[in-house]
Parts: C-alpha cells; sequence; structure tokens
C-alpha cells in the first residue's frame, strides 16, 4: 500500500510541475497571479483518491475495482475544480480539468499497472503469497484450492484444512496435498497458530451465525483476516450491497444494467478502437490474406454465430482448415478434445501449415474487427457461440446472450481451449454479471500477453 500511495503522489506531482513549466494555470483575475490552481488540483487530486478509498488493501493488485476507484478520483476531482473555476470564472482551471488532473490519472493507472505487474511477477515464483486456512466441506474446499491455483496472482496459498469431520473423505490427512489440520471445533486454535494471515470460511452445514462471530472475536487479536463465503453467484462490485434490517446483515443483488452511459462509452469504443484497428493492422491484414490465398481456397471463412439476444450473424475469419473441414469433422468426432458442446483438437489434421500459424497468435480472429465495426461483436465480451451451442444451452448459458460476444474476453485470458466447458461458462458469466469498463481494460491489457504467449490455443 505505502508503495502505491507514494507512486499516486508522484504522478499528482508530475502533473502539477508539467503544468507549471507550461505556465498553465498561474492566473486568476480576481486574485492576479498565484501558484493556487495547481496546488489546488493536487490537493484535490489526492482527497479525492482517499475519500474513494482507493488506497484499501483489498482491492490493491488484482481486479479491476482498483482502476474504476482512481477512476472515480479523477472525474470527482476535476468536476469539483471545474465548478470553482466555474464560481470565481477562473478560466486559469480549464487546462487542470482537461488536461493536467486527467494526466494525472493516467499517471497513477500506469504506476499501478507497473506495480502490479511487478507484485505478479513475484507471486508466479511463489513469493508474496498470504497462506490460507480453508474450512469447510471437502467439496467446497477442493473448489476453493482449485481457484486459488489457477488465480496465482491473487496470492492465496491455501495450506491447510479444517473439515467437519477433521479428515479427508477418504480418511486421510490430506486434501489436493494440502494437510487437513482439524475438525470445525479446531479452527480456532490453529487459526490463533499465526501461520495464517487469512481464513476462509466455505458454506458447511451447520456451521451458525453464532459460531461464526465467536470465530471472528477469536482473531481479533491475531493477523489472520476472516473471509467468508455467503454461496452466492460469483457476482460482485456495484451490484452488491450490504442492508441491515434491525442489525442483520443482508446481502442485496441490484438487476445487471445493460443500458446508461457506461454502455454508450462501450459502444463508442467498439467502434472507434475498431477503426484505428483495422487502419493500424492493415498492412498486416493484407499480408495475412494473401499467405492464407497462398494454401489454396478463399481467404476467409464465414460462420454463422450467435449475438446479443440470440440474434444469429455471420462471423469472419481468416481461413486455417482445409476446404473441407465442416464435411471432414464427423469422422474425427471421436477425437474431439473439447468439453461440452465444442469441439476442439489439439493436432486438428483439417488445420494447414499457414492455419496453424494463424491459430498459434489468434491471427485468424483479426477479420472479426469487421464484425465489431458493423456492430454484431464486441471488442470485449462472451465467446461467440455457434447456433448449435446455443440449442444445449441450460438456463445459466443463456445469460451469455444478454451482451454482445467479444473478440477477447475472460476467457481469451484464462487458457481458451484449454479451459472444460464449465469453466468457460462460468468466466462468461462472471463476464456479464459484473461488467464495468475498467474490466473491459483489463481484459483488452491481459489479452497482449495471452496472444503472444500462445496460451490455450490451437
Amino acid at each position: 500500500m505505502a508503495a502505491v500511495i507514494a507512486t499516486d503522489v508522484v504522478a499528482v506531482s508530475v502533473a502539477v510541475l508539467l503544468g507549471y513549466l507550461l505556465g498553465l494555470g498561474s492566473y486568476v483575475p480576481q486574485f492576479g497571479v498565484s501558484p493556487g490552481v495547481g496546488i489546488l488540483s493536487g490537493i484535490l487530486l489526492i482527497g479525492a483518491l482517499l475519500a474513494s478509498r482507493s488506497w484499501d488493501p483489498r482491492i490493491l493488485g488484482q481486479g479491476s475495482e482498483e482502476f474504476s476507484r482512481v477512476i472515480r478520483a479523477v472525474v470527482t476531482s476535476a468536476v469539483a475544480l471545474g465548478l470553482l473555476g466555474l464560481a470565481f470564472t477562473a478560466t486559469a482551471a480549464r487546462p487542470w480539468v482537461f488536461g493536467l488532473i486527467p494526466l494525472a490519472g493516467l499517471l497513477a493507472c500506469v504506476f499501478r499497472l507497473l506495480l502490479r505487474l511487478r507484485i505478479h511477477r513475484l507471486r508466479d515464483r511463489g513469493h508474496c503469497a498470504l497462506s490460507v486456512l480453508a474450512v469447510g466441506p471437502a467439496n467446497a474446499v477442493i473448489d476453493l484450492v482449485d481457484r486459488t491455483r489457477r488465480d496465482r496472482h491473487r496470492g492465496w496459498v491455501v495450506s491447510g484444512v479444517c473439515t467437519p469431520t477433521g479428515a479427508a473423505p477418504d480418511g486421510g490427512n490430506t486434501l489436493l496435498d494440502v494437510p487437513v489440520l482439524g475438525d470445525l471445533d479446531a479452527v480456532a486454535d490453529v487459526a490463533r497458530s499465526g501461520e495464517y494471515r487469512v481464513v476462509a470460511v466455505c458454506p458447511t452445514p451447520g456451521w451458525s451465525s453464532k459460531r461464526l462471530h465467536e470465530l471472528a472475536w477469536s482473531l481479533e487479536d491475531v493477523a489472520a483476516e476472516l473471509v467468508v463465503d455467503p454461496g452466492l453467484m460469483e457476482v460482485a462490485g456495484p451490484r452488491l450491497h450490504v442492508d441491515p434490517v434491525d442489525g442483520f446483515p443482508l446481502l442485496r443483488l441490484t438487476h445487471p444494467t445493460f443500458t446508461g452511459v457506461p454502455w454508450l462509452v462501450k459502444h463508442a469504443v467498439d467502434r472507434l478502437g475498431s477503426v484505428l484497428l483495422l487502419l493500424l493492422t492493415a498492412p498486416l491484414f493484407l499480408a495475412l490474406a494473401i499467405g492464407v490465398k497462398l494454401d489454396g481456397g478463399p481467404v476467409f471463412f464465414r460462420q454463422t454465430r450467435v449475438g446479443k439476444h440470440g440474434r444469429e450473424f455471420r462471423m469472419l475469419k481468416f481461413r486455417s482448415m482445409v476446404v473441407d473441414a465442416e464435411e471432414r469433422k464427423t469422422e474425427l468426432t471421436a477425437h474431439n478434445d473439447g468439453a461440452g458442446p465444442l469441439f476442439k483438437m489439439r493436432r486438428d489434421p483439417r488445420v494447414t501449415r499457414f492455419g496453424s500459424f494463424l491459430r498459434r497468435y489468434s491471427l485468424d480472429e483479426v477479420p472479426q474487427l469487421l464484425n465489431v465495426l458493423a456492430g454484431q461483436m464486441s471488442l470485449v465480451g462472451p465467446r461467440p457461440p455457434l447456433p448449435k451451442e446455443v440449442a444445449a444451452y441450460a438456463l445459466d448459458a443463456q445469460r451469455r446472450l444478454l451482451v454482445k460476444p467479444g473478440l477477447t474476453g475472460l476467457w481469451q485470458i484464462s487458457g481458451r481451449s484449454d479451459l472444460s466447458w464449465e469453466q468457460s461458462v462460468r468466466l462468461d458469466l462472471r463476464y456479464v454479471e459484473n461488467w464495468n469498463l475498467a474490466l473491459d481494460a483489463q481484459i483488452l491489457w491481459k489479452t497482449f500477453g495471452a496472444v503472444v504467449h500462445s496460451r490455450g490455443a490451437y
């Protein structure tokens, strides 16, 4: 947290110093020449960062909420300075409102991103991790262990388990190589040993609110933080609220909204971003088209996919398979490596030599920028499904159709074809239920690394 505060202060200081070097914001008609505008801008931004709780340790280093709070602080301080400038007819405030304060916010986000990359690299090497004591039935604990191992950047390592019986289901003393240290009555004593920074309580039959209170009280004088899984779907962020009724806390889930200014911004970014990317990749687009054509057959592969609210559209890709690939799929069904209704093969004989290169770096998907430009897809969203996949959807998977499918998404940065069907659905639902602009920005940033390292691409 200290490093984040320090870099935020540096970002604000750089913006203020740059403003004065440029001679901006130093003249206020009523008061003559004054250095107050730049200093006031810095104070307002620092105050807004504090008020928006952008230094809360619980949101630092993971998720999009950290950047959402920085953006709110920038907007709040800019609006406050703009209103003060309007009240005092001080035109000197304008460069700070529209230039220097946003610049400070951008620098703060860049510094935070660099710090995040640093901590992620350390956690990949097993450093800077928090030891977790998982409490609950075996199936819930196993799920928690799997999630923490997949999400290494979170920095949680389950190093101890307490189950209702004090043992694993097979009678052993380990679960996924994590030692079982006792039953539910032993949780407090195990946690007070000082070896754990987090005590994670999973939904457990018979675990009463009184028992949870007693555990929380017993941890007040130790370094361990108590975390409770409410057993709800993967909903977080602005949709999740705590409403007390006569002192009894209730979790209130608001409906997801797919309208309003943030969605207008998303649509504008999609159209503008697709135009810019098409212009920037025009030489690459032409070179790839020539490479596909030299393989024989048409350059583009058109396939019917299902978009928002079940509307079908023709998705474009560079052709990466032989021309009769669809006809040959039946004979390869027994070799399917995909999950659920998906068909995937790690070594698909239908893939051409140039197509293998395209798929390795996801270059076959570049033409989908035209679908984004046409409004059929978004830069970020769930994976665009086939009609036969949608026909097999359960009720939960159908919620993927509430938004436009994306050129990239959580599935792209989390393993792509290596994911199981359940994991793919879960990631898409997490995106739909918790969407915000900062999450889109985070996914776009991580997509570059996922593509370069070819994770899950085949």
